[in-house]
């Protein structure tokens, strides 16, 4: 019984994984907000061993809820 041909392979793209849709591209933008969100959540956590309790919970949900995923969805 003769064996079935094999496929014929596709032919190697020139794009980078980073070109396709739907990848992560970080800019200097995404850096920024997400070094921004860092601070916020090193200043939130020192504030709140300093027993600052009004303004380090703030900090905190902006860094962990709005500046890093702003900083990886733009």
């Amino acid at each position: 019984m003769p064996r079935p041909a094999p496929a014929p392979s596709r032919a190697p793209t020139t794009s980078s994984p980073a070109d396709a849709e739907g990848s992560l591209r970080f800019t200097p933008k995404n850096l920024a907000l997400l070094g921004a969100g860092l601070v916020a959540i090193i200043v939130g956590y020192m504030l709140l061993g300093a027993a600052e309790h009004t303004i380090a919970p703030l900090l905190l949900v902006l860094g962990y809820a709005v500046l890093i995923p702003l900083g990886i969805i733009l």
